[in-house]
């Protein structure tokens, strides 16, 4: 294990840069057709809107049905892939149902 220690004004000059950064693509994803890194919808979202369980999210993640990005330990769904799977999961459940 490597442990980094940063001078203050260094972790905040890096900061500032990946704020610009960030603003920069969003700025650019807005060129593109309105989208916006402000738009991922993380686990508890998404569950909400499938109405499912983390656990049944976990399997559509490990089972490849929904793509996601992980950014340290924090997973992220691009809204237009969880609704391309929608049909899919309503499927699945109803056949549990019956």
């Amino acid at each position: 294990m490597e442990v980094l220690i940063f001078q203050k004004e260094a972790f905040e000059e890096m900061a500032a840069k990946f704020s610009r950064f960030s603003d920069r693509v969003n700025e650019l994803l807005a060129k593109q057709g309105g989208k916006s890194l402000n738009r991922w919808m993380d686990n508890q979202e998404v569950c909400q809107q499938l109405n499912i369980s983390p656990r049944t999210l976990q399997t559509l993640r490990d089972n490849g049905t929904l793509a996601y990005s992980q950014i340290n330990h924090k997973v992220f769904y691009r809204p237009e892939d969880m609704l391309r799977i929608v049909k899919p999961v309503e499927g699945k459940l109803a056949d549990k149902a019956v």
